[in-house]
């Protein structure tokens, strides 16, 4: 092979998908690369890094070049939000994600921390409340099965709303059976449509540490509004997904 890194990049790459390089199993080293494609080492090297940024692929401390899993995780559409989970039994959002990608959930893969802030112009425009004035922000940390973190996502209140209810209580796990939604649903703030805008961007410090992400992978943010049957916004979240161990399923009636 004579091609520059692009061209060995897209044959490792046809590689990987083709499985002759599994999940988490390790490419050769790179001067066995070089050898192997007839390339020099800074084009192995140039072209590793290429993978890295897609994520297909990520360096591992005294292990090498290690491909990168599929996601895990099916993150459903409308269909995780349905009443039937929330007014009826205990399923909130992320574990209808988790029923659906083969995976166990305990309360503690969810931890919270509840406080009162000031709302930024973003909380205070979908809120529809002026900037500075204070509602409650509930973050949430959620990991997988095997403790590792999958996403954030912190909502935010009307305190009229929500004092007084398992929305402000720190514990970890779902805010009461049937979550966030029900507890609204009891204050007479059913929901009844969600909004929902997704974007990909870089990580930041604060969200590489948090989400342990490997190096190049960006995330998958998700703003949320959710509203009642009259319009009334009763909560604005934003969420931020690795964005590898996330699949995106939605499923709908197309409009006429």
């Amino acid at each position: 092979m004579t091609g520059g890194y692009r061209d060995l990049a897209a044959t490792l790459r046809e590689a990987i998908v083709r499985g002759d390089y599994p999940a988490g199993s390790t490419l050769p080293k790179q001067d066995d690369l070089a050898e192997l494609h007839g390339v020099n080492v800074k084009t192995v090297r140039n072209a590793v890094s290429l993978l890295t940024a897609e994520g297909l692929v990520t360096p591992v401390r005294r292990r090498g070049t290690v491909v990168r899993a599929r996601p895990p995780m099916r993150r459903l559409g409308p269909d995780r939000y349905a009443k039937s989970k929330w007014k009826h039994g205990d399923v909130v959002a992320f574990v209808a994600d988790r029923e659906v990608s083969g995976q166990e959930w305990k309360r503690t893969d969810q931890t919270q921390t509840v406080a009162t802030t000031e709302a930024d112009v973003e909380v205070a425009e979908a809120l529809g409340i002026e900037a500075g004035a204070v509602v409650y922000e509930r973050a949430r940390l959620v990991r997988d099965a095997g403790g590792r973190p999958t996403h954030t996502l912190t909502s935010y209140y009307l305190p009229d709303d929500v004092e007084g209810t398992a929305l402000v209580d720190p514990t970890p796990g779902p805010a009461g059976r049937g979550g966030g939604f029900a507890v609204l649903t009891h204050q007479g703030l059913e929901p009844d449509s969600i909004t929902e805008t997704i974007h990909s961007r870089m990580p930041t410090p604060d969200e590489i540490a948090g989400l342990d992400l490997p190096a190049g992978e960006p995330v998958m943010v998700l703003h949320r509004t959710t509203a009642t049957r009259d319009g009334r916004v009763v909560e604005f979240a934003r969420g931020v997904h690795a964005a590898s161990r996330f699949a995106w399923t939605y499923s709908f009636r197309i409009p006429e």
